[in-house]
């Protein structure tokens, strides 16, 4: 046989409760000690040394060394990408036995998918693009930015000539696992996520993947998107 895809040994590493906890911690971005993953997946710190090493060896982590400290992090946007679109797969209903913790609720309105705007607002936000004609659905699960789209952006304060587009083009479909539609990713999905992060209209939890929108975006979101807090929010979140 010829060189076939190393889809078992990946597929091993992920499969292992601990390990699939770590990964989705580090889903925003961020790199963390190891002490902070074994606190999350609940294991030893002898534990979480075994499990970090052979997803280090499985090309799924990068480390960063800091005096004494190893700091962990996905290897890359291509890692976080195939984690969102295996957790899609299921179902499209889902019965629960009990209620959405509160912390829960939260990631599946709003969160960080790596380093872009995920969950039920990011895919409000890319519907408003979408239907305001700044970019149109492309082949081979990309967006393409309209001419109206650029002068959008440029507007804003982000300039689309100025941003490097990547091996699959400026703007990528990214299906989002929550909501089961796509939503904006990419180098342009990045770069207006840290915008609406400076520009005050979301924060990023410190700690979690858990984004919240300001009032002053709420407002915004309005204003550009048409996108109204209690249609998307429901009763239960309230602006931050």
């Amino acid at each position: 046989m010829g060189s076939q895809p190393n889809i078992a040994s990946a597929a091993a590493l992920i499969a292992d409760p601990a390990r699939a906890v770590m990964l989705v911690v580090l889903l925003d971005g961020r790199a963390r000690p190891a002490g902070e993953l074994a606190y999350a997946a609940g294991v030893t710190a002898q534990t979480a040394s075994s499990h970090l090493g052979k997803m280090l060896a499985g090309g799924l982590l990068a480390v960063e060394t800091e005096g004494r400290h190893r700091y962990y992090r996905l290897a890359g946007p291509h890692v976080a990408l195939a984690l969102e679109n295996l957790a899609s797969i299921g179902p499209l209903e889902i019965k629960r036995k009990k209620a959405m913790t509160r912390e829960a609720e939260k990631l599946q309105f709003a969160r960080c998918c790596y380093d872009h705007l995920a969950g039920r607002l990011g895919v409000a936000v890319t519907r408003g693009l979408l239907d305001k004609g700044l970019i149109v659905a492309a082949e081979n699960k990309r967006f393409e930015l309209t001419s109206i789209g650029a002068e959008w952006f440029s507007a804003m304060g982000l300039d689309p000539a100025r941003i490097k587009p990547a091996r699959t083009g400026l703007a990528r479909q990214c299906l989002d696992w929550t909501e089961r539609q796509h939503h904006l990713a990419g180098p342009l999905g990045v770069h207006f996520t840290n915008l609406l992060c400076t520009e005050g209209w979301i924060r990023r939890e410190k700690s979690s993947r858990i984004v919240e929108v300001t009032p002053k975006g709420w407002q915004k979101f309005k204003d550009h998107f048409g996108i109204q807090e209690q249609a998307i929010t429901g009763p239960k979140h309230g602006s931050a």
